[in-house]
């Protein structure tokens, strides 16, 4: 049998480096392991990356293109776009287990020992050299690049307490502390946000990845080091804190660019796997795909405003910290009604403004409107957008009153009535404050005619309002606890009014009077 083929739990027994030859076992370095793992993945089938949406087309094949070449990766692109979870999931191409001189703090390969412990160990006890097993999980290393991070933490230092302890000089090798980067020999080495390394410190990377030694006070030791590199970065045109120096961005051999969903669909995925929504919270509220989409509208919108920085990006983590807020408004709600369940309403999307204001950078403009009043018109474009694939696009019959769906439910707001929609009404209030519009369940009968629940027929009404008061038809006017709908007109004269996205050009208000 050959070594490679050997299980897991028999690797384990091998106690000895005796044992360990007779097994047959060959040094391999680790850009070597990750590639012959992803030929075996790759010839059966096997999803390599699993989780990651959306870059099935892109990103995955020049990542995997660049593990073949053995190359050091350098992942760039805009915050939030799966970059440090990708290296992560480089783990699962390692060994399940790799031998390790026992007591080694470099992970020293028994057969080829680079360490003096390693080295003296072997020296001394030949083939009885106990021998260690180390977990892929245990080979993973990451750092965060701060501009406090020193070339001490990275590479070493001479530790005093070390030569004090073991009475040594401080000429003798064994007084060294090695850094994060010598203990990951033999693994996967992960530099977050590299730009954010001070250049001094970026200039000691130089030799490890050219030359594969450390230089380390003066000493005359060299370690060739076998890590595989990983590093992630925002494009330098983003970040004010510093850049990748060239020397260095010449030594990483693939850089590869990361994108944001292309798609709705593809934004969904990567929420719906990535949201914390407990059981109790799917058991009370019931959802709608209706949600999923505007939240993941949201930050198609932002990506397209003119008041957000698109050097910063959007991050995913918009969408999922808004449907997390989107479902806990609705469990709110039903906590305090004392129900059992509920019904995701829009006026719960719209609650969530504090998940979004976060998480967009604003230009001037944007601070000039106010973080809030930012997030209330990408939600409002968000619901305008989403609104014509379930809806006539209420435009087109702005000059054509006798074929209007909505003009039923436009004219009982004209006769001077309001909608009140409180966001802590009980279902029963919800649903009574919306029958009482004529025509607007008729019109979700119409054009979403498909077999729905009582509480989806409420949705699909309150977001029939909500798109109405988009395009302008009827306006809408934020309470302290929640909305009120009531006649264009009457609420402009009364100074009222508004629309989330506030969208519509001079031409419209000019067809409306």
């Amino acid at each position: 049998m050959l070594y490679t083929d050997i299980p897991a739990e028999q690797l384990q027994k091998i106690k000895t480096l005796g044992q360990l030859k007779a097994a047959g076992y060959e040094p391999r370095s680790v850009k070597e392991e990750l590639r012959a793992n992803l030929i075996k993945k790759l010839s059966s089938g096997e999803e390599v990356f699993p989780g990651i949406y959306g870059y099935e087309e892109t990103v995955i094949p020049d990542l995997q293109r660049a593990i073949l070449s053995r190359h050091h990766i350098n992942l760039l692109g805009l915050r939030g776009q799966a970059k440090t979870r990708i290296a992560r999931l480089l783990v699962q191409l390692l060994d399940e287990y790799i031998p390790v001189v026992a007591g080694s703090e470099l992970n020293d390969d028994p057969l080829q020992p680079l360490s003096r412990f390693a080295l003296d160990q072997i020296a001394h006890h030949g083939d009885e050299t106990a021998i260690g097993w180390l977990h892929r999980d245990e080979r993973y290393t990451e750092k965060l690049a701060t501009p406090d991070v020193s070339v001490a933490d990275l590479i070493g230092d001479a530790d005093p307490i070390k030569a004090a302890t073991l009475k040594l000089p401080y000429s003798d090798e064994r007084v060294i502390h090695f850094g994060l980067i010598p203990r990951a020999h033999r693994g996967i080495f992960v530099i977050n946000e590299l730009p954010d390394l001070q250049a001094r410190i970026q200039v000691s990377l130089f030799n490890i990845l050219q030359e594969g030694d450390i230089q380390i006070r003066g000493f005359k030791i060299r370690l060739p080091l076998d890590i595989q590199f990983v590093f992630t970065a925002n494009p330098e045109d983003y970040t004010n804190r510093g850049s990748i120096v060239t020397p260095l961005k010449d030594r990483i051999d693939s850089q590869i660019i990361t994108h944001y969903p292309k798609s709705i669909e593809i934004g969904k995925s990567i929420t719906k796997q990535e949201a914390r929504i407990t059981k109790a919270q799917q058991n009370r509220v019931k959802g709608h795909e209706l949600i999923h989409d505007l939240v993941e509208q949201i930050a198609f919108e932002a990506r397209e405003s003119e008041y957000v920085d698109a050097k910063s990006g959007v991050s995913a983590r918009l969408t999922i910290s808004a449907y997390e807020s989107v479902v806990s408004a609705a469990e709110r709600r039903v906590l305090l009604n004392g129900e059992a369940t509920t019904h995701v309403r829009i006026a719960d999307f719209l609650a969530a403004v504090p998940a979004v204001t976060g998480k967009v950078e604003l230009v001037y403009e944007g601070e000039q409107e106010g973080a809030g009043g930012v997030a209330y018109r990408l939600m409002g474009k968000a619901i305008r957008t989403q609104f014509l694939h379930y809806f006539p696009d209420p435009d087109k019959f702005k000059k054509q009153k006798e074929k209007d769906p909505y003009k039923k439910v436009t004219a009982w707001f004209s006769d001077g009535h309001t909608l009140d929609l409180l966001n802590d009404a009980s279902d029963a209030e919800y649903k009574r404050e919306l029958n009482q519009v004529p025509g607007l369940s008729e019109v979700v009968n119409k054009f979403q005619p498909t077999p729905q629940s009582e509480a989806e027929h409420l949705f699909w009404m309150e977001f029939c309002l909500h798109g109405l008061a988009e395009y302008s038809l009827i306006s809408r006017n934020r309470l302290t606890a929640g909305l009120q709908f009531k006649d264009l007109l009457s609420s402009m004269f009364s100074g009222g009014g508004f629309s989330l996205s506030e969208d519509d050009d001079d031409d419209d208000d000019n067809d409306r009077f």
